[in-house]
Parts: structure tokens; sequence; C-alpha cells
């Protein structure tokens, strides 16, 4: 299967798939490693990878150079964020061909005003419901791979209330959507009611720290979820691993009193499949001097 066709094997097996996020390609390659089986770009990531917060300030040109070097760099599926589409349905259109180039197994698409903000900031607008229906719609028609997964999600809870987020998503998949995110529920029971009342595979968004109660896989399986995001934890292991780092480094002049805590040389060269490039390069080189 290709990756595409894979992660919509994952979606309509039943069971709840995690996909951890990664905000480099260093971190899919890591998410891979792991063992999981799917992985999750998130744009907020990369968004403050690159120095900025998670207001909208990258381009789709950047965004889409860093997807197409992680598609490359993994085998598993990737689902890629794709915050408003970058405009309107006509910027949708754009979006999606490029996307869909990047090799993309996924993406989602928000109904937040442009540009956009983090799902669990406050000061959040979304666009009529009928505007997001036309992007999705606009999503759908563009798209040439059907196996390619268009994830729509509203934002909306904080704005109209739950009843309306999820009568925008279940909107959306009328009009086409593969997959509902209902972001920011804001307790255990509105988890509930979005799992049951999603006309289709429903995401759950989750980590800590947020305006959703953070559950462990298992009750998000038994709510009825079929895909999990994990959008932040990686980032926020390596902030504090970094600054943990550098104190000691600035206080101590080297990192000998935490090295037994970092990765080895050996361990990162494996990280990035530096003895298969070696491999490569020994069997081309090889071939041409024969």
């Amino acid at each position: 299967m290709t990756p595409r066709q894979a992660l919509r094997h994952l979606i309509a097996r039943g069971d709840y798939t995690m996909a951890p996020g990664a905000y480099d390609t260093l971190t899919a390659r890591l998410v891979e490693q792991a063992g999981f089986e799917a992985v999750y770009l998130t744009g907020g990531g990369y968004s403050r990878a690159s120095g900025y917060p998670d207001i909208g300030l990258l381009t789709l040109s950047e965004n889409v150079r860093w997807i197409g070097m992680t598609v490359e760099a993994v085998g598993i599926p990737v689902i890629a964020d794709a915050d408003t589409g970058y405009g309107n349905a006509v910027n949708v259109i754009r979006t999606v061909r490029e996307y869909e180039k990047s090799g993309v197994a996924a993406f989602h698409l928000e109904d937040q005003v442009a540009p956009k903000k983090c799902g669990h900031y406050e000061g959040k607008e979304v666009v009529p419901r009928a505007e997001m229906v036309g992007k999705i719609k606009a999503a759908v028609d563009t798209r040439r791979d059907a196996d390619m997964v268009i994830i729509a999600r509203s934002d909306a809870r904080a704005i109209e209330g739950l009843e309306a987020a999820i009568d925008r998503v279940n909107a959306y998949l009328e009009a086409g959507a593969d997959v509902g995110f209902v972001e920011a529920p804001q307790s255990v029971e509105e988890l509930r009611i979005v799992a049951r009342s999603v006309a289709g595979p429903a995401l759950a968004n989750v980590f800590e720290g947020g305006k959703t109660p953070m559950l462990a896989a298992s009750e998000l399986a038994a709510m009825g979820f079929r895909l999990g995001i994990y959008p932040s934890q990686t980032q926020r292991a390596a902030i504090r691993a970094a600054q943990r780092v550098l104190a000691v480094l600035k206080e101590d002049g080297n990192t000998i009193r935490i090295e037994r805590e970092l990765a080895t040389f050996q361990e990162r060269e494996a990280a990035v499949g530096t003895a298969e490039w070696r491999a490569l390069e020994e069997k081309y080189l090889r071939l041409a001097g024969e």
C-alpha cells in the first residue's frame, strides 16, 4: 500500500491510531523509529521551530517545503496541517495542489478567519459556515488522488458553542471531507458528545495545557475516536532538554555532568540513517570504478 492507502486502512479498521507530532523532519523520523503508524506535522510546532508563534505567519511555500522533505524521509503516513488553506476557496485550490505534490497522506483545513491562531488561544474568529463548505468542496474537487485524506476542522466551539461546531463539521463531511475534527472540546463529556455526534471518523487533539482534558488512548478509543494527534509533546520535551543542557554548559563550561542523558554519537547517526547513505555511496562509487 502507498502511505495514503495505509492511512485510509488505519481509519477504516475501526481502531484508534495515535499520530505523534513532529516539528521538524528529524522528529518525524524519531516518531517512525519509535514504532508509530502515522506522524502528524504540526503547523504550530513548525512555526515555533522557526522562531514564530502559532498565528499564521509562515507561508504556503515554507510549509510545503518542510512537508515534502519529511514525506521523503519517512515511510509512514504523514498528516499535515494546512491551516485555513492560506486564504479563500481559490487559495485552497492552490494549497491542495501543492500539498498533494508533496506526497502527504492527509491534511486538515480549518474554518478560522485568516490568519489563524492556535486552536487553544483566545480571540479566534470563524468564517461563515457556507464559506467553509465551499472551501471543502474546492479541496475535494481539486484532489486528484482519491486516497489522500481531507480532514475538516472547526474552531467554532469557542465562538458558537459545541453543537454549532459539530453541525459545522458534519456539513463539511457532507461536502466531501473524510474525517471530522472539532477543535477544543472543553470537558470529558464534550469529548464523548463529539465522538458520537460527528457523522464520520472523528479526530481528537491531545495535549496538556489546552482547553481539552488529556485522556488516555484507550479512553478515546472507547469513545469512538479514530485518530489522535499529539502535536506539542515532542517539542515541549526538546525545549526543556535544550534549556537544561545549555544551563549546564554555561555553569560548568562543558556538558560532562549530563552526557549520560544525551544521545550518543552513534545514536545520533542512526536517527538519520547515516549507515544507509554510506552504503549507497560505496555501492555507486564501486560501480563507477568497474
